[in-house]
């Protein structure tokens, strides 16, 4: 199987990868992440992933944008629902990425953290997938998330404190001054 897996950053990719090129599927992996805030956020994740696949000679696909604005302007006075605007629009781009490269299959390994609202990128996935009708391999990876993590520090990977939007990073600080 030919598989193109969105990843959101290089430690959420660890378990996901190493699970799936031990089963012998032909992984690429796409960086696509408008959601990223401020910018040097985004640059530290991006540079990690790149740090990944030196090391781990990995085939990735950078879409590289900063999408400020057009994820402000599509989740305000809606920032209860951002994440599964933030699900939909990159797991599109992997669709559609995916067919265009002939891949069989898209997943994301936004579907390893724990963190995640996994039942919502299930439920988007399984929608792009008779869009463009292209499997989506909805597997539940979270199983290897502290793998992942051990992973991570191992290899000395930038590791990020918050899922990645200016709103996860608000929540992350005044959920730590409330404690």
């Amino acid at each position: 199987m030919r598989l193109l897996m969105h990843i959101c950053c290089a430690n959420c990719a660890l378990y996901p990868i190493k699970s799936l090129k031990d089963r012998g599927i032909e992984l690429h992996g796409l960086w696509f992440n408008p959601n990223i805030h401020p910018y040097t956020e985004y640059r530290m994740r991006l540079e990690a992933l790149q740090q990944l696949q030196e090391l781990w000679k990995l085939d990735i696909i950078y879409n590289d944008v900063y999408g400020l604005k057009e994820f402000i302007r599509a989740v305000v006075n809606n920032e209860d629902s951002r994440c599964e605007y933030c699900y939909g629009v990159r797991l599109e781009e992997a669709a559609r990425a995916a067919k265009q490269e002939g891949m069989d299959a898209f997943t994301t390994s936004l579907l390893v953290s724990p963190y995640q609202k996994f039942d919502k990128i299930i439920e988007k996935g399984k929608e792009l997938e008779q869009k463009y009708d292209i499997e989506f391999l909805a597997e539940d990876f979270r199983v290897g998330w502290k793998e992942g993590v051990k992973i991570s520090r191992e290899l000395g990977l930038y590791r990020q404190k918050y899922c990645g939007c200016i709103y996860s990073e608000m929540e992350r600080y005044i959920g730590r001054k409330k404690r």
